[in-house]
């Protein structure tokens, strides 16, 4: 007679230790995010008043060129700090830029990919939509695992992309480029393409809109090269997203709250470069010391220590920026003057 099989152990129920307090990561994390959204806005305002001044040939309200739009040309950026890298010597035009790269880079490796959780006008936008779109409709929707994979590689094949074409051009190369004319006026360019938008531009931004209400952060999960960067960086923060196995009830809200869609309730540590910092698990996440964004040593980060460091970092490096007298770019007005009408004359140097 065979042996009557044992049945399986009951799973054991452990007993919920609620938090103390309620847990307000996710108000300071969206006062941030709107405060630099905020921000962007009045760069953009003052840039478009610029480029409206010399394009009317100073008969419209005059503006000053906001360095800050230097932050919307992220491979402008990154040929300045190739060239700081190899020559020692700081870039002439968009140093600003250069100085808000490496701004966000620190902040992704020291805070996770806190850039694209805490600060990016375009991540705070998306967000917003598929929060719009669960309200609407009642949930989003995630695509199937392997098409899901296939999509996110998109992001880091521009990225290589990218980075092949900087990383192809020699110093002097770059410094003929940046201060050709084109150069000079691709911020200009950049705004042109958004007040001037086509018909298959509109299309393509509508689909963006469209797929970002219904799929959580389309347009940063998937085609976001600057994300990816900010992603491979955050590999060597310090800090991780942990789980407390023995405080964990595995109830799952962690891993329904991802924006990112990562397992938080299957491993103990979230080391993906998908991970934002935003701590939307964390303050989901009903068990007492269960989970909770740590330093080395299991020792925990709250969100007011994220939202300063990444202030601090912030502010500091572009202050320092300012005070050393490398933000701003300073050409003559004569020169606008003759190139911003222009602006979509010059074609991109091959």
């Amino acid at each position: 007679m065979a042996p009557v099989a044992a049945p399986p152990p009951k799973p054991i129920r452990k007993k919920l230790v609620r938090r103390a307090g309620t847990d307000r990561s996710q108000t300071l994390r969206r006062a941030v995010q709107l405060a630099f959204f905020a921000l962007n806005a009045w760069i953009g305002i003052e840039f478009y008043l610029f480029v409206r001044y010399y394009e009317t040939g100073g008969r419209s309200l005059w503006a000053g060129r906001p360095p800050g739009v230097e932050g919307w040309l992220p491979i402008a950026s990154l040929m300045n700090l190739k060239v700081l890298l190899l020559s020692g010597q700081m870039p002439r035009l968009h140093p600003a830029g250069m100085f808000l790269l490496i701004a966000f880079l620190a902040a992704s490796w020291i805070f996770r990919k806190s850039f694209c959780g805490w600060l990016c006008p375009v991540g705070t936008a998306s967000e917003y939509l598929w929060r719009l779109g669960r309200r609407t409709f009642g949930r989003n929707f995630r695509l199937p695992r392997k098409l899901d994979v296939g999509l996110r590689s998109l992001k880091y094949l521009l990225l290589a992309l990218f980075l092949y074409a900087v990383g192809s051009m020699s110093v002097p190369a770059i410094r003929a480029f940046l201060e050709g004319p084109y150069g000079i006026v691709d911020d200009v360019k950049m705004l042109n393409f958004f007040r001037f938008l086509g018909l298959a531009g509109g299309i393509v931004v509508a689909l963006l809109v469209l797929a970002s209400v219904f799929v959580q952060n389309f347009w940063c999960r998937y085609l976001c090269p600057y994300g990816a960067l900010m992603g491979m960086v955050s590999l060597a923060s310090p800090l991780r997203i942990r789980r407390e196995v023995s405080l964990c009830i595995d109830c799952g809200k962690c891993a329904k709250a991802c924006p990112a869609a990562l397992p938080v309730d299957k491993l103990i540590a979230i080391r993906s470069a998908e991970c934002t910092g935003c701590l939307e698990c964390v303050a989901e996440c009903p068990a007492a010391g269960a989970l909770m964004m740590a330093a080395p040593g299991r020792r925990r980060v709250p969100a007011w220590a994220m939202a300063t460091g990444v202030a601090v970092l912030f502010l500091g490096i572009c202050g320092a920026a300012q005070w050393a007298g490398y933000w701003r770019t300073d050409l003559p007005s004569d020169l606008y003057f003759r190139l911003i009408p222009h602006a979509n004359e010059f074609t991109h140097p091959r």
